[in-house]
């Protein structure tokens, strides 16, 4: 009994968020050295194709956005700081289905939300971050309930970890 009790009280809180903005491999390199991020997954969210793959999102042929699955520790990293101080800053959300040179759908801004909670968040975050002038112009980010999650390919995965010199679009701005 007390094995367990000292288990649960090492458990971290966690919460997921989905987020989108553009080519998944500097999303997730930012994103994975935010204090208070625990995980990441990059993938594809947002469409009709069953089992997508790389090749099924070009083209805007699946619907799917690339997408960072994000696993964080609510008490260090409120999801609020993630937008407003993070997600917001690392990619241009005014540009519709675009960040650089990618171009399409896949590369749309988005926050799936996965509770009601993160969805009256991100709504608010998105409106004071449209207010604030950091944007000249309208911010395009959609607001949409979380869609199936299917994880990228292996190779995917901390690509810009095992490429330091991979391609990247992302910044802090």
């Amino acid at each position: 009994m007390a094995e367990q009790s000292a288990a649960q009280a090492t458990e971290r809180p966690t919460e997921v968020a989905i987020l989108a903005g553009g080519c998944f491999w500097g999303m997730e390199e930012l994103l994975r050295a935010i204090p208070g991020v625990l995980d990441t997954d990059v993938g594809y969210t947002g469409g009709w194709l069953e089992y997508p793959t790389y090749h099924d999102t070009h083209d805007s042929k699946s619907g799917h956005a690339e997408s960072v699955r994000v696993v964080f520790d609510p008490t260090v990293l409120s999801f609020d700081t993630l937008l407003r101080d993070w997600f917001f800053r690392m990619h241009d959300p005014t540009t519709l289905n675009r960040q650089g040179n990618d171009i399409g759908t896949q590369y749309r801004s988005a926050i799936f939300y996965t509770t009601p909670a993160q969805q009256e968040i991100a709504e608010r975050v998105k409106a004071e971050m449209q207010s604030s002038g950091l944007w000249k112009k309208p911010i395009t980010t959609e607001v949409v309930p979380e869609a199936k999650w299917w994880s990228a390919e292996g190779y995917h995965q901390d690509y810009l970890q095992k490429n330091p010199g991979g391609y990247t679009c992302h910044w802090m701005r």
